[in-house]
């Protein structure tokens, strides 16, 4: 996995980028990208693209937001996650949504899975592949029923206004071996 952060970066990710690089926006003001990371080599598209964003937490204190989109059985999202194993599971979906996002305008149903203790865990499909939303502390997972709307970097200009700050150290949870 690669990390990266600033407009380069942005950049560089999105040229590798087999799936979207989403980029959460609806957030209360005062967040930021904290940076980016894929998984794949530089042979390769990248598989499974990152965008962590920081600012305030709803409730107090500093948060952190982790959106992951990568193709099913490479782990990325379920390592931050906290699981065991490289997807949601089976009957993750099972009963109505516990929140939605609007991914690529389309709405997209998520739920909730457990993951570590200190975390909350979404899980859902968007352009046919998982999406992870990953939110520290467990109680900042409030944020998910805001309207958060996702945009794939990879589909708009490079005009595009991001505020970036400095990396976050979740970036670094290097995933499992296969």
């Amino acid at each position: 996995m690669l990390l990266h952060t600033g407009q380069d970066a942005l950049n560089h990710v999105v040229q590798r980028a087999a799936v979207p690089l989403w980029m959460a926006t609806g957030l209360p003001s005062g967040w930021v990208c904290s940076g980016f990371a894929y998984a794949g080599d530089e042979r390769t598209k990248a598989r499974a693209t990152v965008t962590c964003l920081s600012g305030p937490g709803p409730l107090g204190g500093p948060a952190d937001l982790m959106v992951v989109a990568e193709e099913p059985g490479i782990g990325l999202g379920a390592r931050h996650a906290g699981l065991s194993q490289a997807d949601p599971g089976a009957g993750f979906d099972t009963g109505a949504p516990h929140a939605k996002v609007v991914a690529a305008d389309h709405p997209t149903a998520m739920w909730n899975v457990p993951g570590a203790d200190d975390r909350a865990v979404f899980v859902g499909e968007a352009k046919g592949l998982w999406l992870w939303a990953v939110v520290w502390p467990a109680t900042a997972g409030v944020l998910m029923y805001d309207g958060i709307t996702l945009i794939d970097l990879r589909d708009v200009d490079n005009d595009v206004q991001i505020d970036f700050g400095s990396p976050s150290p979740r970036l670094s949870i290097a995933p499992r071996a296969a």
